[in-house]
């Protein structure tokens, strides 16, 4: 199925990088995405990690190539730093729009937080993380435990229904219902004036849902890999799943939509 592919939007951990595989990376796939990018296609890594995380990762995992842009901590966008002090800078106001709906949130008298973090310490064994003086997000110390965990949230936030999370596995993260991965992607599009046609998006896991469902990418695939929930939402939107897993089912994919 040949389409016109202009930007991709890959997940990290678990699409990209098999932690427990040797290689890490699929060569195949780390050259089919070079060879893309020659062609003039642009490639954003989508990811849950920080920016300084996504860049060791770059390194530890000896990354053939690299990323145009990057979206980080599921909402962050950033683009190549032009003054050359860093690499990375926040593209247009997007990330400042972010930070304030997310303290604005936090601390309004609706919110849900205390409530939640007072049910994780004495119902569960999860950790809560704190970033600063607040917290931000939670480990589990199982997936079971995790759907516990965010069946207890989707019932409070039916109180504040912009109080959301990003999940995957035992982790997750407190967030804004209206910034995540595919509105970070709808973002990064806009401000690059790239259609929906033309963007391919490739996750695995829970928090990759939102730019996975046709919404913000017309060319939504998933490994092998996947969970189950994540290839429901891809055949859904037409996308496609693929046999292999991590980046091979990724190099499968890019195939299947390029017609290479």
């Amino acid at each position: 199925m040949q389409r016109e592919l202009r930007l991709l939007s890959t997940d990290f951990d678990g699409t990209l990088v098999a932690h427990d595989s040797n290689p890490v990376l699929d060569p195949n796939c780390m050259r089919l995405i070079g060879e893309l990018q020659r062609r003039g296609v642009l490639w954003a890594i989508n990811t849950g990690r920080s920016v300084e995380l996504l860049e060791s990762g770059l390194l530890d995992f000896e990354f053939p190539v690299h990323p145009d842009f990057i979206v980080t901590s599921e909402r962050d966008v950033f683009r190549p730093a032009r003054n050359g002090k860093l690499r990375w800078e926040p593209f247009g106001d997007w990330n400042e729009r972010c930070a304030q709906a997310h303290e604005e949130l936090f601390n309004s008298p609706e919110s849900i937080l205390a409530e939640i973090i007072h049910f994780v310490n004495q119902k569960t064994g999860a950790r809560v993380i704190y970033l600063g003086e607040g917290p931000e997000g939670l480990v589990a110390q199982s997936e079971q435990e995790m759907d516990l965990i965010t069946r207890f949230i989707d019932r409070a936030r039916e109180k504040q229904p912009q109080f959301h999370y990003q999940r995957n596995s035992v982790y997750l993260r407190f967030c804004h219902a209206d910034y995540h991965k595919g509105a970070a992607l709808a973002e990064l599009a806009r401000l690059i004036q790239m259609p929906r046609e033309q963007i391919f998006a490739a996750g695995d896991h829970h928090n990759d849902l939102s730019m996975l469902d046709g919404r913000f990418a017309a060319m939504p695939a998933c490994p092998a890999n996947a969970i189950i929930a994540v290839k429901e939402v891809v055949r859904a939107a037409g996308g496609y799943v693929a046999q292999r897993e991590f980046g091979a089912g990724v190099h499968e994919a890019l195939l299947y939509f390029t017609g290479d």
